[in-house]
């Protein structure tokens, strides 16, 4: 026998708040959308803390080399950046968009905070404030509630590519996160088929269950919910063809995803995706040069998916701390302090590494392990959320941040 919670499950979507009351709404007033192209940012999760020092390497301190006799690449074997930074040979993708201009790093960059459990930093970057774990809502359901609302409103403001929305968009009255793009085609049941056919026969078992009950809540929302899916199909129809192969992995699924819906311009202002695995405590060479490798395949794959769109379109890859500066016994690296960002899209002044390098000297280190924060990362994010969003009170966007946005990292608008 088919559940209630079964036919609303069998929507395939999870949204902020109950069952997409406002976002459908919306989704229905909406329906003779106009043209959707407008500005994104695209907020990549690497959870697990990314080890920026081997990333992108400051070839230019003959001390790494000794703080990390088997870990440490030789300089040869990286690819040259500016005059003391080199990049991991695995983000050869990348370099095309280096020397074009549209990739920057930000590095020593992180958290003011000194936690290094992965849950409360995790929490304090996309709530936006470190050390509060208390904070309603994330960052990024602020900047789109301040962001200038554009002309024509789009049920696909805000997009996670998750399983359920992440706190950066908690708080977002239209938010919406799905798992595939094919859960917004609809797979309505377990055993029913997708497409049109699975959508009638959930709201066939729809109508038998609550039918007689047309004033229920959920029988309302339910009705708003599949005609908003049926408007979703009008707008994404089929995704338009490409040939740009993205990795198969987490961060190329995600991005190939977010790219179609920019392509389709469907009004979609911030997408969100994240990827695990970042956490190196052990035999760290390989495991982390499989990972640049997939992050830089599917940072360049959705550059160039993008096409006209591309230059539209601003992505910052970020993690939650970085990792200590000596290797560990065991090949590997453990919980440090900061690490690098990456910034890719139209308008950013790349080609650059930003922030202050802080060096390496025992006195310079934090705590005398970590690779010291000089760039608070909420610096970087409220740069990203004035060029692509529109949003310029720093302090409603980051309660507490007495900091400025990074103004070096995007090039003046004329």
């Amino acid at each position: 026998m088919t559940s209630r919670r079964h036919i609303l499950k069998g929507g395939a979507l999870i949204a902020a708040g109950s069952f997409l009351p406002l976002w459908t709404r919306r989704a229905l007033a909406d329906q003779d959308l106009g043209p959707g192209r407008r500005k994104a940012l695209v907020f990549l999760f690497l959870r697990g803390a990314l080890d920026g020092l081997h990333a992108v390497t400051p070839v230019g301190e003959p001390r790494f080399q000794q703080l990390r006799p088997q870990l440490a690449l030789k300089p040869q074997d990286l690819i040259d950046l500016t005059p003391g930074f080199a990049m991991h040979p695995a983000l050869a993708p990348l370099l095309p968009f280096w020397k074009e201009g549209s990739l920057a790093f930000v590095h020593a960059v992180g958290s003011p905070d000194p936690t290094r459990s992965h849950f409360d930093a995790q929490d304090f970057l996309e709530l936006g404030t470190p050390g509060v774990k208390g904070t309603p809502d994330g960052w990024l359901a602020r900047a789109l509630r301040d962001s200038p609302l554009p002309e024509a409103r789009s049920p696909l403001d805000a997009v996670a590519v998750a399983a359920r929305l992440p706190r950066a968009l908690q708080g977002a009255p239209d938010a919406l996160a799905f798992a595939s793009l094919d859960q917004l085609r609809l797979r309505p049941m377990a055993g029913a088929p997708g497409g049109p056919k699975g959508r009638t026969q959930a709201r066939t078992a729809f109508e038998a269950m609550y039918g007689g009950q047309p004033d229920e809540p959920v029988a309302t929302s339910g009705k708003e919910a599949f005609a908003a899916l049926d408007l979703l199909e009008r707008k994404l129809g089929s995704p338009p063809p490409t040939d740009v192969q993205y990795p198969n992995g987490p961060i190329g699924n995600s991005l190939k995803q977010l790219a179609q819906l920019i392509k389709a311009e469907v009004g979609l202002r911030v997408g969100c995706a994240d990827a695990g695995g970042w956490d190196t405590h052990v035999a760290q060479p390989g495991a982390l040069a499989g990972n640049l490798k997939q992050l830089g395949e599917a940072l360049s794959a959705f550059r160039r998916d993008l096409g006209p769109r591309a230059d539209d379109v601003v992505l910052v890859a970020a993690t939650e701390f970085g990792r200590t500066v000596r290797q560990n016994g065991a090949n590997g690296t453990d919980h440090g302090h900061a690490s690098v960002a990456f910034v890719l899209g139209g308008g950013v002044q790349g080609g650059r590494i930003h922030g202050r390098w802080p060096g390496l000297r025992d006195d310079q280190l934090y705590e005398g392990r970590d690779l010291a924060v000089t760039t608070d990362l909420r610096s970087v994010l409220a740069a990203a959320a004035a060029r692509q969003l529109g949003v310029s009170d720093v302090q409603r966007l980051f309660p507490g941040f007495s900091g400025v946005p990074l103004s070096s990292l995007f090039a003046p608008v004329l």
